[in-house]
Parts: C-alpha cells; structure tokens; sequence
C-alpha cells in the first residue's frame, strides 16, 4: 500500500453525496490508525468550474493524465446514464485497466466502465433503478441487482448512494484488514460491516417493534456467537413466532437467519485471525461459533474468498499462516 493514490472523478452535475463519500474514506489523514494510508486526488473530465448536485460549485487540481499513476480509480454516479461518456475518458479508463489499476464505481458509475468495455464477461451492480438498463445495454454483463456491492477482483461496482460507502470500508477491509475498516467506520459512526450481497432495499416498511426486538437481537448473536443458536432459540430470545423472525430478517438483511449468522461468525473469524497471538484455528472456530475447524474453513472460504489461513498471512499482525 506504500503510496497508494486514490483518484476520483469529477465531472459537471457531479453527485455531490457520492463524490463527498469517497472525499471522506480517502482524502482525511488518519495517523491513529498507524497505517501506510492512501493518496488522494481529484481529477475533472471537463474543463471547470464544476457544477455538483445542489448548487455547490468545484474546482478540481488535476486532469486526467493523472489517471495513468493512479491505483485506484473511483467513479461516483454518472450524470446520465443515457449520455455516452467522453471518448478521451474511456480510452484513460481502459489504459487504466490495462496496466492493473483498480476500477470502481458507485451507482450509475458503472455505466462509464462499461462503455469502456472494462467489464465485459463480469459480474455488476448499480442502483436497482438503473439495473434493467445496464443488463439491456450492455448483455455481455452479468448484473446483479440486489447486490449493494460486488467485487470482481480489480473491478468493484456499487448500488446507489450509501452503499458506495459500504464498497468503500470494504476496500480498506481488502487493503488493511477488518480492525482497520472497523476504526475507520466507527469514526463515520456506521455499521462497519455490509456483506456486498445483503439485499439494497427493504421490499416493504418493517413492522413497528416499539422495542427493538431484531435490533437486540442481532446484537445479543454478535456477543454470544458461541452459543448453539437455532432459529427456535432465536425466536424465544426475540419473543417472537419463528415465522415472524424469518421474514422480519429477510426484510432487513435480505438474508435468512442462519445466512445472517454464519456470514457474522466469518466476521467475527476474521478479526481473531487478524490479533496478534496468533490463536491456533480450532480455538477460532470455537470461539467464532463454527464448533469445528473444518466449519470454520468451508464458510469461510465460501464468503471470504480465501482460507483462514491465507488470511491470516495477508492480514494478521504475527504474519504466520497455519493452513
């Protein structure tokens, strides 16, 4: 990560929203963190000043020649998703991809990577009102439109708006490593964590629960994550029909329980492999709730990606791998 610069588009009728949520992960010094942390620039694709969603107005300190020493490349919402990109543009993007850059878009941003050609045979998302369009324009795509976000490896793409935020944590995750992503969440006072496949909206308005019930229950699991949890179990804790649990859980994650449970014990896994110690892997399959080690390494690798013990080697303090 030793330099690692960030560059962000900007472009007249920016989304200021968007463009402000890249700004804030990337831009701010953050030497608490005691981390190599990013570069960040701003380019414009047009001659200034720039005119961005309510009424501000930015000037920006670099063209896109800057684009070919970037190593990542973040792309807020485009402003049309009808008006074709600048050919100059798209050609700086394919150069970009070309030489290994990272690409990445939130909400219709995705629509400049596509033009330029960079995600054909890939999985995408945007925001779910933009999804049929992508998928009609461009059938070489496969586009997910629940996804708040989906990583292709160099290419991530986004859902609108607040889940480019989510895209955003999850790069630091993949650079620095969950404790990292966490304390950077923390100072945005966000959830630290959205897996990229929990659902983009909520189909319809959640019951009035006058107590919080799911909400404290959520938190409950995530502070006893050993425990034999079974939706019955669960469903006593809430003081609710285990039917009830079921669909008040897949409207708010978009998930059902048990999928919401493992993907935290994974969570949880990955921040014990990240302490220092380094704990040995079946005292983190307990501790996370799997029960056993091999649990631990089938889920694991279904959702992270990667074994524990790569992992570990990536992203623990002691550098050892036990795979």
């Amino acid at each position: 990560m030793h330099n690692h610069l960030v560059v962000a588009l900007a472009y007249d009728r920016l989304c200021t929203f968007e463009f402000g949520c890249v700004t804030e992960l990337f831009a701010l010094e953050r030497p608490e963190l005691e981390v190599d942390w990013y570069r960040f620039a701003v380019c414009a694709i047009e001659p200034g000043p720039i005119r961005a969603a309510g009424g501000i107005t930015v000037t920006a300190p670099y063209t896109p020649r800057l684009l070919a020493r970037a190593d990542t490349i973040v792309i807020p919402g485009w402003r049309d998703a009808d008006e074709v990109p600048p050919e100059a543009l798209l050609k700086k993007i394919r150069a970009a991809y070309q030489r290994g850059a990272r690409l990445c878009s939130i909400c219709s941003g995705v629509f400049v990577l596509a033009a330029a050609g960079v995600l054909d045979g890939k999985s995408v998302t945007t925001h779910w009102r933009y999804a049929a369009k992508l998928q009609q324009r461009y059938p070489q795509l496969t586009v997910q439109p629940d996804a708040l976000y989906v990583d292709e490896g160099q290419i991530i793409t986004s859902a609108g708006s607040a889940a480019g935020l989510d895209m955003l944590l999850h790069l630091v995750r993949r650079d620095h490593g969950s404790a990292i992503a966490n304390q950077v969440a923390q100072r945005l006072v966000v959830p630290p964590h959205r897996e990229g496949g929990q659902a983009q909206f909520v189909p319809r308005p959640m019951p009035q629960d006058e107590s919080g019930r799911l909400a404290k229950l959520m938190d409950w699991v995530r502070a006893h994550p050993a425990l034999p949890h079974t939706l019955r179990s669960l469903a006593e804790r809430a003081a609710m029909s285990p039917r009830t649990l079921q669909r008040q859980f897949h409207d708010a994650t978009g998930m059902a329980p048990y999928a919401w449970l493992v993907r935290e014990r994974v969570a949880i896994a990955r921040e014990l492999l990240e302490a220092p110690g380094p704990l040995p892997m079946p005292r983190i399959a307990a501790l996370a709730g799997f029960g056993s080690e091999e649990s631990l390494r089938r889920h694991f690798r279904r959702i992270a990606l990667t074994s524990p013990g790569a992992y570990r080697k990536k992203f623990g303090a002691s550098g050892l791998s036990t795979n």
